[in-house]
């Protein structure tokens, strides 16, 4: 299963192929998955795609593999953002990104429940938007299948361990149940228009789904909190006149911060080779 970048693209200038010159990279955030993507990049394991600034709001020091700057500069100095810092980084700069000319790679695909934000970044430009897949796959296979008729029900069933999934607005009756439980509980059940909002962090993947069939009130979302979730579980089902499909993934947590799996900075390389031009890969 590929995790391929879902691209919606704005007119621009036609230009030189991108192979034909390095792309230089700015980097949003350096926490669970910023530090391996920004790493791999500093290590000229991406062909065609250098690591050239770091934007954080953590002082990094002389540990960080390149300049850390304002996000002003990375724009200005870089030909691709590449956002690893959350849903909110995606809200206050995403168009401002785009506009600049700078093309801009996004992580945080939950942003995009926002209807107007999503309007905003497709009709900005002339900098070319994409989303990578990160912890779930057969996106690919959705497009496509959306394009040939519309799917009849598609659903997601998210299951975390039960610490990853508290949040602010929980009363305590949830948060007991989940705090207390020995076995699956669902959280909230809901489309992907809902949920992610209500799980910033831990439900990209919903949005993800939404985005490759085209849909968010299509896509219904079950996030379940089961003590025993040592995998991270992601289940997608959908279904129409064209056929039935099912794709499961369960991925181990990132070790520093559980709410992610450890897949997912690798989906964005994987995503950053495409954009590059790396030959030999699946799109």
């Amino acid at each position: 299963m590929s995790t391929n970048p879902q691209t919606l693209q704005t007119p621009k200038t036609p230009q030189a192929p991108q192979t034909a010159q390095t792309l230089k990279v700015g980097l949003v955030g350096w926490g669970a998955i910023g530090r391996v993507v920004g790493t791999a990049l500093a290590a000229g394991e991406i062909r065609g795609a250098e690591l050239h600034r770091i934007v954080d709001n953590r002082p990094l020091g002389e540990t960080a593999p390149a300049a850390q700057v304002p996000f002003e500069e990375a724009i200005e100095s870089c030909d691709l953002i590449v956002e690893a810092a959350g849903q909110g980084v995606v809200r206050e700069w995403g168009e401002r990104v785009l506009t600049s000319g700078t093309d801009l790679l996004i992580a945080s695909t939950g942003a995009l429940t926002d209807d107007e934000l999503a309007e905003r970044l497709l009709a900005a430009g002339p900098g070319r938007v994409s989303f990578t897949g990160g912890a779930v796959g057969g996106l690919d296979l959705l497009q496509a299948v959306r394009s040939f008729a519309p799917l009849d029900e598609v659903s997601l069933t998210t299951t975390k361990l039960p610490s990853t999934l508290e949040q602010p607005w929980m009363d305590e009756e949830l948060l007991t149940r989940i705090r207390t439980a020995t076995g699956p509980v669902e959280v909230m059940s809901g489309t992907a228009r809902d949920v992610p909002v209500k799980f910033p962090k831990s439900t990209n993947v919903a949005a993800s789904v939404a985005l490759a069939v085209g849909d968010l009130d299509a896509v219904r979302v079950r996030v379940v909190a089961d003590p025993g979730a040592h995998l991270t579980r992601h289940v997608v089902e959908a279904s129409g006149p064209h056929g039935a499909y099912r794709f499961e993934v369960a991925h181990r947590p990132d070790p520093g911060n559980p709410a992610t799996s450890r897949i997912v900075p690798y989906a964005v390389l994987r995503s950053l080779s495409a954009i590059a031009g790396r030959p030999g890969q699946i799109l």
